[in-house]
């Protein structure tokens, strides 16, 4: 490529990172391996750029990724809701992840899936091929996943445009005020705990609405609808409004409720999943029951 005017006299290394979008280090290192030519002379990382001249940079192959594969196996509870050529619909029971990836070795969706005879599609990471959306490990409920490429492709742009109708059912404790609303708070990686997230001026735009289906003495069933679809983002949002879900631990909640209700995780359930079939754009929506435990613990919070 010839030498944009604009980086004209200046060093090889400030040059190129401006120019590429990499590290000075990085261009110091191409410069050293020989990399990097100048008029077909080689350049050190201290020469000159000529505004003009004709610049060869040999980059290297990228390294190839990690593949984390998640064997095929049976999982216990894992209900199919629906399946064609394009999507298979799951319930997913509380203790699966979606896919594999590092330092998790309990069951997955994809293994699952691929225990029953279904083939996801290729698209994506190899370890996470058909997942467009996921679901807390500790969060039950309905799922959707590609078997085509067609529909991954469709699929993932429906979830980044927000057209997607995601619906939970949370028990909180307390009573929020108003008993409707949204919250619209940013998200972010927690500063102090990188397992967890918090609401931080720093983060990603997060938008949550909610109205309560049932009010308890110490804790309230709502319906949450999500507009955005950050990681934990409904457990977040809750804690900061100190409301944390029931049984959540994690974000704040109190151990001793959770102890009374039988719960060892958060009471959150993905109730009802809608959009437009990547097949033909019929509208689908498919809904997951509560699971027993969650069952149970709402039986108790209403004695």
């Amino acid at each position: 490529m010839p030498v944009p005017d604009g980086l004209d006299g200046m060093r090889i290394d400030a040059g190129l990172s401006r120019l590429l979008g990499l590290s000075r280090t990085v261009v110091a290192t191409l410069a050293e391996s020989g990399r990097i030519s100048v008029d077909g002379r080689e350049a050190g990382k201290s020469d000159r750029l000529p505004g003009g001249s004709w610049l060869e940079v040999e980059l290297p192959d990228a390294p190839a990724p990690a593949v984390i594969e998640g064997p095929a196996e049976v999982v216990a509870g894992l209900t199919v809701l629906h399946s064609d050529d394009d999507i298979v619909v799951v319930d997913k029971p509380v203790g699966v992840a979606a896919h594999a990836s590092p330092g998790w070795t309990g069951p997955t969706v994809t293994g699952g899936l691929a225990a029953l005879g279904f083939r996801l599609s290729t698209s994506g990471a190899a370890e996470r091929q058909g997942i467009v959306h996921r679901l807390d490990v500790g969060t039950t409920g309905v799922m959707v996943v590609a078997t085509s490429e067609h529909a991954y492709t469709e699929l993932k742009r429906a979830f980044k445009e927000r057209t997607v109708d995601k619906r939970y059912h949370a028990v909180v404790q307390g009573h929020p005020d108003p008993s409707s609303g949204t919250i619209d708070a940013p998200i972010d990686r927690h500063p102090r705990h990188d397992y967890r997230f918090a609401v931080m001026q720093s983060g990603k735009p997060s938008v949550t609405h909610y109205d309560t289906i049932e009010a308890f003495r110490s804790a309230s069933l709502l319906d949450v609808h999500l507009e955005t679809g950050r990681t934990h983002q409904i457990r977040v949002h809750f804690s900061a409004l100190r409301h944390p879900c029931v049984g959540d631990i994690t974000y704040g909640a109190d151990p001793t409720l959770a102890k009374r209700v039988g719960l060892s995780r958060q009471w959150l359930h993905a109730r009802t999943l809608g959009f437009a079939h990547p097949a033909d754009g019929r509208h689908v929506e498919f809904t997951s029951p509560y699971p027993a435990d969650l069952d149970a613990a709402l039986d108790v919070l209403r004695d």
